[in-house]
């Protein structure tokens, strides 16, 4: 029992290093793509020694700058919700990868170990309820920094993120009634079944519609072009514009772990998570191959896992990418295109998609 705890416990700190890192050189990936995308050469100045390295030293920059500069609070402001805000938005973004599979078992002697922080089998609505107090941080930023404009960006990311959550919500039930689990770890499993004997039952390809919705509401959940209304810089209205620092630094980062987090659930809900095709726990085997369920490619245990915790994190880099190409392709929506799109087209259409799954499940 000890020795179960003193794993798990390591293998959240390794989860949890590993997310601030990618969080971290999300930002210069971000900096890089949008100079290719530009014609630019991008983030190339900060420097060690001379040494520029592609501009990989600028998160380190930008972090020393936000330390190093004054935490201003406003002086009719709530100083102590001022200060929990960020607090609670980074929290709730960092914690919800705990129910995040990015592997299945390793087995070390006769100990088994989930490559999941916290094995839940309930991970779908954990995740939610996080991602859902999400939005005490940011009314609560607007609320007590005593702007108006900080006000009306805090009113406009929360209506935007519960009206999203709900289409969200409403999206994932196919998955949840096709699978028949909430547990995220099983339903990477049951993806690495086989339909009509050939295809992996990934989950774009029994909920196409609702892969495409799903999206939508999770770009729309990041708060990020183009759906980034509740920050809208040219409008002046951003729920932290009252915020410097650090505590504006942990806002512009939870920005990036939100963005990461909706790549990780696309990968697990729709594209089989840490399934590699046609890899089971002793090797690869082919059903167009005589006696199918038997290994045709032998490979380690070590180096199972090893391939689906790197497919997991190559298919989570790739949906980082697209949404940075999304984010630097499209413009910005108007409020009241936002809330049409939500609550008009995107949320009845997860209603007949749901009927839909519903529908050809009973027959």
């Amino acid at each position: 029992m000890i020795a179960t705890i003193f794993i798990q416990a390591i293998l959240a700190g390794i989860v949890l290093f590993s997310v601030i890192s990618f969080a971290a050189l999300h930002t210069w990936l971000e900096r890089k793509q949008s100079a290719v995308m530009q014609d630019r050469i991008g983030a190339n100045r900060a420097s060690i020694f001379g040494v520029r390295a592609l501009g990989l030293f600028h998160p380190i920059a930008d972090a020393i700058k936000m330390f190093m500069k004054e935490d201003y609070i406003p002086p009719f402001g709530d100083r102590f919700l001022h200060t929990l805000a960020p607090f609670l938005s980074m929290t709730f973004a960092l914690v919800a990868f705990a129910a995040m599979p990015f592997g299945d078992i390793l087995k070390m002697g006769d100990l088994e170990i989930p490559l999941q922080v916290a094995p839940i089998n309930v991970g779908l609505l954990y995740i939610f309820a996080m991602m859902s107090m999400g939005v005490y941080g940011v009314i609560l930023a607007g609320f007590s920094s005593n702007s108006n404009y900080a006000f009306l960006g805090g009113l406009r990311a929360s209506s935007q993120m519960l009206a999203y959550e709900i289409t969200l919500g409403a999206t994932i039930l196919g998955i949840v009634m096709i699978y028949g689990t909430l547990d995220l770890q099983e339903i990477a499993r049951r993806q690495g079944d086989l339909l009509w004997g050939w295809f992996p039952k990934w989950g774009f390809f029994v909920q196409p519609l609702g892969l495409f919705l799903f999206l939508v509401a999770g770009i729309a959940e990041t708060k990020r072009i183009p759906y980034d209304i509740p920050e809208g810089e040219s409008e002046i209205v951003g729920y932290f514009v009252e915020y410097s620092g650090m505590k504006f630094g942990m806002f512009y980062f939870t920005d990036f772990l939100e963005t990461i987090l909706i790549a990780c659930l696309t990968t697990v809900l729709f594209f089989g998570g840490w399934q590699v095709p046609y890899l089971n726990r002793a090797g690869f085997y082919f059903p167009w191959v005589e006696g199918g369920n038997i290994p045709v490619i032998l490979i380690p245990h070590t180096m199972v896992v090893l391939l689906q915790v790197s497919a997991f994190v190559v298919k989570v880099c790739f949906f980082c990418w697209l949404f940075m190409t999304i984010r630097w392709t499209l413009p910005r929506f108007r409020y009241d295109q936002l809330m049409r799109l939500g609550w008009k087209i995107v949320f009845p259409l997860s209603l007949v998609n749901l009927l839909a799954t519903a529908a050809v499940l009973l027959l």
